[in-house]
C-alpha cells in the first residue's frame, strides 16, 4: 500500500487558470510543462532531496554536477523543470538548454556557442522566471552596489556618489580578472555601467550582445562596443564564461548559478568518433571543474538516456576517463542506491504513485473543466491502471508520459461528450483483453497523498 502522508491531502492548491490550462495542454501533448510542475509532482522524493542538497552546497560557494538518467518518458525533463522551479524560488539564477545536432558542448562550426546562446537566452531569475533575465540580473547588481553606498551615508544626489559607485564597480569587476576571459568580462560590465549612467542605449545594447555571445569576431565587437576588447565568446571558451556567470551571480546577491542541459542523447548520436569524443572531453572538463572545486557557485545538471550513459561503444562508458568516474561502485547496486554520487537513475514509479498521479490529474482537469467533475470514480481509475499495466509485455516498461497522455485523452473525451461515461470509453478496450494482470487490484485512494 502507499506510504504517502495523508496530512497534505486536504491542502488544495489555488492554481491560476492560465498556468493550469498550459500545464494540461503540455501534458496532453507529451511535452514537459515549463511552469506548474510542482502541482503534479508525485514520488521522486529521494531524488529531489539529493538535488536540493546540491543547491544548498552551491549556495555555500560550493559546486556540483548531476546526470539524471532515465528512459524516454520516464520523467527526466520533468524532474529538471521541477528542480529549476525550486532553484528560482530559492533565489538562484538558472539557465537551461536542450542539446541538438545544432547545439553541442563542443564544435568547430558554432555548435558549442549555440548552446551558450540558448542558455543565456533562457537565463531565469525570480524576477524573470520565464527567461530573458540578463538585463535584470545586471540591474540588480548595480542596484545592490547603490544600496550599499546609501547605507554608508552617501546620497544619490551628491557628486561623490557617482565617483564612489564607479570606484566600487571597478573594485568588484577586478574579481573576474583572475579567470579565463575575466578581463574582457569585467571590461564589458564596466562599459555597461557607464552606458547606463550616460543613457547610451546603443552601447548598452552592444554590451548585452557581447555577453550573449552574438559577435562572431573581435573586429565586429570592437566596432559595436567602441573600445578594444581582447576576444569574444566562442566554441572553445564558452564554458569559461559560464564559470564567470556563476561568480557574478554570487557577487550580484544571488545564491548561485544552476545550468540544466537536457537531451544529452544527441551527443551519443554523433556519428563521427573524434567529434563525439571532443564533446565527452568537454564534459569531462566540466565534471573535473565542478567536483574539483574550480567552479564556485555553479551546479550543472545533465539529462540523458541509459544508452547515452552505458553504451560502451558510443556512450559515456565508452570514454574511459568518464566511465571510471561515473560507473557504480561494487557496493552501490541492486537495492542499495547512493544518491550522493553524480548519477541519478530514475526508477519506474510504483503502481501507488501512478494511481496518485492520475488521481491528481483528475482533480486538476476538473478545476479547468467543471462539467467533468465527479464523472470519474476510484474504481474507474483502478480499471484504467489495470488496462495500462496489462497491455505491455512488462509492467516495468510503462512510463508516466504514456499514462498521462492516455488518461488526459480519456478525460478530454468525457468533457466533450456529455452523453457517455468513463466505462463507455475504457471498458470496451478492457474487454478486448483476455489476460488482464490484476497487479494494482489492491490499490486504494484512501491513503494516497495529494
Amino acid at each position: 500500500m502507499s506510504k504517502y502522508d495523508l496530512t497534505q491531502q486536504s491542502k488544495e492548491p489555488v492554481i491560476p487558470r492560465r498556468i493550469l490550462s498550459a500545464l494540461l495542454s503540455s501534458l496532453s501533448a507529451g511535452v514537459v510543462p515549463r511552469s506548474g510542475a510542482p502541482y503534479i509532482a508525485i514520488g521522486r522524493h529521494r531524488e529531489i532531496a539529493a538535488l536540493l542538497s546540491d543547491l544548498e552546497t552551491v549556495s555555500q560557494n560550493g559546486s556540483a554536477i548531476r546526470f539524471i538518467i532515465g528512459r524516454y518518458g520516464s520523467g527526466k525533463s520533468f524532474l529538471i523543470q521541477l528542480i529549476r522551479g525550486y532553484a528560482i524560488d530559492r533565489d538562484f539564477i538558472c539557465a537551461d538548454a536542450d542539446l541538438s545536432p545544432e547545439r553541442r558542448l563542443y564544435g568547430s562550426n558554432g555548435t558549442g556557442l549555440a548552446t551558450y546562446r540558448e542558455l543565456i537566452k533562457n537565463l531565469s531569475s525570480k524576477a524573470s522566471p520565464d527567461g530573458g533575465a540578463l538585463p535584470k540580473i545586471i540591474a540588480r547588481w548595480l542596484s545592490t552596489l547603490q544600496s550599499e553606498l546609501v547605507e554608508e551615508g552617501l546620497s544619490p544626489e551628491e557628486p561623490a556618489f557617482d565617483r564612489s559607485l564607479s570606484t566600487r564597480i571597478h573594485k568588484t569587476v577586478r574579481t573576474f580578472e583572475s579567470g579565463v576571459g575575466g578581463f574582457d568580462f569585467a571590461a564589458v560590465l564596466t562599459q555597461y555601467f557607464k552606458a547606463s549612467m550616460s543613457g547610451d542605449d546603443a552601447k548598452r545594447s552592444a554590451c548585452l550582445r557581447w555577453l550573449r555571445g552574438e559577435f562572431s569576431n573581435k573586429t565586429e565587437a570592437r566596432a559595436a562596443l567602441g573600445f578594444n576588447v581582447g576576444g569574444v565568446i566562442n566554441d572553445d571558451n564558452w564554458y569559461d564564461y559560464i564559470k564567470l556567470w556563476a561568480l557574478f551571480a554570487r557577487i550580484a546577491g544571488y545564491r548561485g548559478f544552476v545550468v540544466f542541459i537536457d537531451e544529452c542523447v544527441n551527443l551519443y548520436k554523433i556519428t563521427n568518433r573524434i567529434s563525439r569524443e571532443n564533446n565527452y572531453e568537454k564534459l569531462l572538463s566540466m565534471y573535473n571543474n565542478t567536483l574539483g572545486g574550480r567552479a564556485e557557485g555553479l551546479m550543472m545538471v545533465f539529462g540523458g538516456t541509459p544508452q547515452f550513459l552505458e553504451d560502451t561503444r558510443r556512450g559515456l562508458f565508452g570514454y574511459e576517463a568518464l566511465r571510471s568516474r561515473l560507473c557504480d561502485t561494487q557496493f552501490a547496486s541492486g537495492s542499495f542506491i547512493d544518491f550522493s554520487g553524480p548519477i541519478i537513475r530514475l526508477r519506474r514509479l510504483s503502481n501507488d504513485e501512478l494511481l496518485a498521479l492520475i488521481s491528481r490529474l483528475t482533480k486538476l482537469h476538473a478545476k479547468l473543466y467543471p462539467n467533468g467533475e465527479g464523472r470519474v470514480t476510484e474504481e474507474n481509475m483502478i480499471a484504467f491502471m489495470n488496462l495500462c499495466l496489462s497491455r505491455t509485455s512488462s509492467s516495468e516498461l510503462i512510463t508516466p508520459r504514456e499514462i498521462i497522455r492516455d488518461y488526459l485523452s480519456v478525460l478530454n473525451i468525457l468533457v466533450q461528450n456529455d452523453n457517455i461515461s468513463f466505462d463507455d470509453i475504457v471498458t470496451p478496450s478492457v474487454e478486448q483483453k483476455t489476460d488482464e494482470k490484476p497487479t494494482s487490484a489492491d490499490i486504494s485512494l484512501e491513503d494516497i497523498d495529494f
